[in-house]
C-alpha cells in the first residue's frame, strides 16, 4: 500500500502537467478524471496505513521507485515536461497506460501476498482495478482517435 501511494503520487504529478502543455480538449479532461480517482484513492491508503500504525510515505519522488511497474524514469517525465502540443499528448497517452497497467500488476501483486483477504484491501484493489482499465480503454481509444 506504501508503494502504492507513491505510485498514485507520480500520476498526480504527470496529470499536472496537462494544462499549460496541450491544445487538446479531450485530454484536460481525463486528466481531471484522473486527478479525482487518485487522489480518492491516495486518501484511502493513508487512512488504511494509519489506521494501522503503518508510516505514510512523506518523499513520493518518484526517482528512488523506477523499480515499481509502470512507473515513468525521470527522463521520461523529464520528456513530458518539455512536450508541448500534440507530442505532449502522445507521450502523456503513452505514459499513463504505462503507468495504469503497472498499478494493475501492483494491485495483483497484492493479492498474491494475501492482502485480498483483508476487507479493505480487497475493495481498494477492486476501485483501482476498474478504475484503471477504464481509464486504459479511454486513453486507448484516444490515441487510436489521434492516429498513434
Amino acid at each position: 500500500m506504501q508503494d502504492m501511494l507513491v505510485h498514485h503520487a507520480q500520476a498526480l504529478d504527470m496529470a499536472a502537467l496537462v494544462d499549460v502543455r496541450t491544445d487538446s480538449d479531450d485530454v484536460p479532461l481525463l486528466a481531471e478524471r484522473i486527478t479525482v480517482s487518485q487522489e480518492s484513492e491516495i486518501d484511502l491508503i493513508e487512512r488504511w496505513l494509519t489506521d494501522r500504525d503503518e508510516a505514510v510515505p512523506q518523499d513520493t519522488d518518484a526517482a528512488g521507485h523506477a523499480d515499481m511497474p509502470g512507473m515513468a524514469t525521470p527522463e521520461q517525465l523529464a520528456q513530458l515536461d518539455a512536450a508541448r502540443g500534440a507530442a505532449f499528448d502522445a507521450l502523456f497517452l503513452e505514459l499513463m497506460i504505462a503507468h495504469h497497467r503497472g498499478a494493475l500488476t501492483m494491485g495483483d501483486q497484492l493479492y498474491d501476498a494475501g492482502a485480498g483477504l483483508e476487507p479493505a484491501v480487497d475493495g481498494f484493489a477492486r476501485e483501482v482495478e476498474a478504475d484503471q482499465t477504464i481509464e486504459i480503454t479511454r486513453m486507448t481509444d484516444m490515441q487510436s482517435a489521434r492516429g498513434l
